[in-house]
This record gives structure tokens, C-alpha cells and sequence, in this order.
């Protein structure tokens, strides 16, 4: 497969359910202190869930990773509340991130929300975001290793037509997919 065109991402202003509104926008190298400080006010539990191991902080290698992704097989998203921080241009939320190997038309997903930005259609709407990116790029397929304990994750992974199966090689484990390539986008407000 040819590499995906790296079109980028319109930054845009939404308002979640509970009337709390975020800017969606491409993460940036300046955003690093941002990350670290939302990485810092998860709780052990978040932290377990989206990385599925305890971590105490984010290793430095992950941190360039996150603030630098590589635009030929990689996209990087942030919810920034304009209304918290606003001295520091607001306060990282969430993010959603997808990756994929270079020539792959397969890309995987995580995402992250701050622990009191849940319920509020955050994560719908970063994934949301995220797959229509994806299927802009030119990519067949999204996948996600979620923790099969993390329900909320799963529900709304299957409410966004993702399938769920079981990981072989890990009973703790599901696999989500969707495919991109013929479905109409996902709508944001949803």
C-alpha cells in the first residue's frame, strides 16, 4: 500500500453534553508540558487502563514519541479546555493517538481522558475524530488492545461499529476493529 497522504487536521471548537467546550486540535511539541501534567492527574486506575501497566510517570522516550508523531503513519489529537489554564492557552483533557507500521493500511488506536472529563461525550468525540482521520489517510482498518474489564472503553468502541473479540494470546485482553475503507463517517455529534 502507498503510504497515506498525512492531510491535516482542522482544528475545531466543540461543546460536549454537559456544555464544557474543548478545542480538538493536532498535538504540537509545545503541548509537552500539558501531557505531562494531565499524565500526572490521572488516577492509578486510568493509568492501568489505558496503558495496561501501573506506571508512576511517562518515560521520556514516550513523551517525544507523543508530542512528535510521525505524520506518514501517525496522528495525534488533543482536547484542550480554553475555559481551565487559560494564563497557559488551557489545559490538556484527553487525546486520542492512532499509529500504524509504515506501508501498513492498519492503524491502532489509544485514548486518554482526564478522570473528570468522563461522561460528557469526550471520548465519542475524540474517536470519532480520530476514525474520520484515519479513513481521510487512506486506511483499511482501526484496532484497539482495550483491557476487557474496561467496559465503558468496549461499549463505546461496539456504539462506533467497532467489532470485539477476544485476544488469543490474552484472556485480560480485547481486540476492537473497525473497518474504514467503505462506511460513511462517524458522526462527531453523536
Amino acid at each position: 500500500m502507498p503510504a497515506p497522504i498525512p492531510l491535516p487536521f482542522t482544528p475545531t471548537r466543540l461543546t460536549l453534553r454537559d456544555g464544557r467546550q474543548i478545542l480538538l486540535r493536532e498535538i504540537c511539541e509545545q503541548d509537552r508540558a500539558g501531557l505531562l501534567a494531565a499524565f500526572a492527574r490521572l488516577s492509578d486506575d486510568a493509568r492501568y487502563t489505558r496503558f495496561m501497566a501501573p506506571m508512576r510517570e511517562l518515560p521520556e522516550a514516550m513523551v517525544e514519541q507523543a508530542t512528535h508523531p510521525q505524520p506518514d503513519h501517525e496522528c495525534a489529537l488533543v482536547a484542550i479546555s480554553e475555559a481551565e489554564g487559560k494564563d497557559r492557552g488551557g489545559r490538556l483533557v484527553g487525546g486520542a493517538r492512532f499509529v500504524a507500521a509504515p506501508g501498513s493500511d492498519v492503524c491502532e488506536f489509544a485514548i486518554t481522558l482526564d478522570d473528570d472529563w468522563h461522561g460528557a461525550g469526550l471520548a465519542r468525540m475524540l474517536m470519532s475524530a480520530l476514525i474520520d482521520t484515519a479513513r481521510a489517510r487512506g486506511y483499511a482498518r482501526m484496532e484497539g488492545f482495550v483491557l476487557a474489564m474496561n467496559t465503558p472503553m468496549r461499549r463505546l468502541a461496539r456504539r462506533l461499529g467497532f467489532s470485539d473479540v477476544a485476544c488469543p494470546d490474552d484472556a485480560t485482553v480485547r481486540i476492537v476493529t473497525l473497518p474504514l475503507g467503505t462506511q460513511g463517517d462517524v458522526d462527531c455529534a453523536r
